[in-house]
């Protein structure tokens, strides 16, 4: 396991799932962990508690990423703690199925709001104190249905292709600044986020993924871990996809 000490870490979203994970880890891993949510308090809590029982330390900070002004003050409120910003992991996403023509306006506005624009506001927000100290590193979680689309899932699929454009083109744009940018593209990850999904259903996914199993939230965070370590200082502007050769 890479060493993250000394490194302050902000996860999005890292109430639940796959951003629980990924804050786990760096923590256990030496990071001092921000760990955002936006509605669910006792969530972050709960992820607090268990860096800190592995001996890590974390704090967790509100903040609706979809909104600048809270994305801002996430940031702000990083530094205000630890005294800068070292990772930036943007996992906050929300989902949508069903059919594209019966989603409402608000529907569509508010997963493009979360998804896409929440990723923009905290990484513009925390780019002035990456490019002060030239060094840096940005993580975005897209999906698998960002690089190839899905049926009932278009407008998330948009978001997350949105997502994947968005990090090749700051990653060209900051090289030289040594800050890397990378994703990576979960395929079909055990999280509530898939509990929708009846025995049958998860059973024929599970047939589709060469794999023949849904990957877990810690195999998530352990390429992040990579991607954040000096083990992968020549890799920038990648969409590193996690599928079990599902694609």
């Amino acid at each position: 396991m890479t060493s993250f000490g000394g490194k302050v870490v902000v996860v999005t979203g890292a109430s639940k799932g796959i951003g629980r994970a990924i804050a786990q880890y760096l923590g256990e891993s030496g990071a001092s962990v921000v760990v955002n949510y936006n509605k669910d308090e006792a969530g972050a809590n709960s992820t607090v508690k268990n860096i800190k029982e592995c001996g890590g330390y974390a704090v967790a900070v509100q903040g609706d990423v979809s909104k600048y002004s809270e994305a801002k003050m996430l940031v702000d409120k990083t530094i205000e703690i630890f005294g800068k910003v070292d990772i930036l992991i943007n996992n906050a996403g929300i989902s949508y199925v069903g059919l594209f023509m019966d989603m409402t306006e608000e529907e569509l506005q508010k997963i493009t709001d979360i998804n896409l624009k929440g990723i923009m506001f905290t990484t513009h927000a925390a780019l002035p104190h990456f490019i002060k100290v030239k060094k840096g590193h940005i993580v975005n979680i897209s999906s698998v249905w960002g690089n190839v689309g899905a049926s009932c899932e278009v407008a998330y699929s948009a978001t997350k292709g949105g997502v994947n454009s968005f990090t090749k083109a700051l990653a060209k744009e900051l090289a030289p600044s040594n800050i890397r940018v990378n994703a990576v593209s979960p395929g079909v990850i055990n999280t509530s986020m898939n509990k929708w999904l009846t025995d049958e259903e998860k059973l024929s996914l599970e047939e589709d993924i060469p794999m023949g199993r849904f990957g877990e939230v810690n195999e998530i965070a352990k390429t992040i871990a990579f991607l954040c370590s000096d083990e992968s200082s020549y890799i920038t502007g990648q969409i590193i996809t996690v599928d079990g050769g599902m694609l």
